[in-house]
């Protein structure tokens, strides 16, 4: 089982240009896209947040459930359900302003325990700023490395959501020693400041960087350095692409027994190119459809 922690939320997608184009809604946040992710490559996977009772939430929840996704660790609330909407750029890449003022995913609960069998939890995107959920997931991760439980961190950068950059970024550098993989795109790098040697010094067992159509790279503890180009596409947008890779790794690392530090260390050129080619493979997919619309297994066998 794979446990992903983290927000659920609806994005609001323009359907044109302009600052009054019609808005079309879809299912989205980084974890909850992840989980999605998950379900339909055919992992056993878990989501554990806080949702709410209004009509967003059922149907965050229903395709959860149609995907095969476990929704019994989900708490819930009669508050809203966050709204993001987006902005789509020329070459499909998306920028976000939210609305998170009294919510419910951000009112999460520290669980009393996971769900039997998790062999690994993923954490990131909002759920680790807005309080006080953000506190309650951050227990949640430290606890959880505590126990040996494999981590996966994506930070998943949203700046307007960040009212003290420099608290933040020290933050995130407090998360590093309960981290195994820590998985971030080149801008969310270039945001925080640091490099893949310097977090890998502070305790994660790999840290792998997207450049989007340029592919992406694993840096080891051992001073490997590991990159796959990207798969060639034609880009619809990018939503959810980076929560696919996240995803499509974990997804990987089960499959090849690997959710552990040692056999991510013990993975080696060609296991990382398997690796890294297939989260390509399941990004490009994404990105050739509109909104958060992960794989599915049989479309990036091979």
């Amino acid at each position: 089982m794979i446990v992903v922690a983290g927000e659920a939320l609806i994005d609001l997608v323009p359907q044109g240009t302009g600052a009054l184009a019609a808005l079309r809604p879809a299912l989205g946040g980084g974890p909850y896209n992840t989980a999605v992710a998950l379900g339909r490559l055919g992992s056993p996977a878990a989501f554990c947040s806080r949702v709410s009772y209004d009509a967003f939430g059922e149907a965050l929840l229903d395709r959860l459930r149609e995907t095969g996704v476990d929704v019994s660790p989900v708490q819930r609330g009669t508050e809203p359900t966050t709204l993001a909407v987006a902005s789509l750029e020329a070459d499909g890449s998306a920028a976000y302003s939210f609305y998170v003022d009294g919510t419910a995913d951000r009112l999460f609960r520290t669980p009393a325990g996971l769900p039997p069998g998790t062999r690994a939890v993923s954490f990131g995107t909002c759920s680790l700023v807005l309080e006080p959920g953000a506190s309650a997931y951050e227990e949640l991760l430290r606890e959880t490395a505590a126990r040996g439980v494999f981590t996966a961190l994506d930070p998943n950068i949203r700046a307007g959501l960040i009212p003290d950059p420099d608290a933040y970024r020290a933050r995130f550098k407090s998360w590093l020693p309960s981290v195994s993989l820590l998985k971030l795109s080149a801008e969310d790098a270039e945001w925080l400041g640091g490099t893949p040697r310097e977090w890998l010094a502070a305790g994660p067992a790999a840290v792998v960087v997207t450049r989007g159509g340029d592919g992406l790279t694993a840096f080891t503890r051992d001073g490997g350095e590991y990159t796959v180009p990207g798969e060639r596409v034609e880009v619809v947008d990018t939503i959810g692409a980076g929560d696919t890779v996240n995803a499509a790794l974990l997804h990987g690392l089960a499959a090849r027994d690997a959710l552990g530090e040692a056999a991510v260390a013990a993975l080696g050129a060609d296991g990382w190119a398997g690796l890294l080619g297939f989260a390509a493979r399941a990004a490009a997919v994404t990105c050739s459809r509109a909104g958060a619309e992960p794989p599915y297994a049989h479309e990036v066998a091979g």
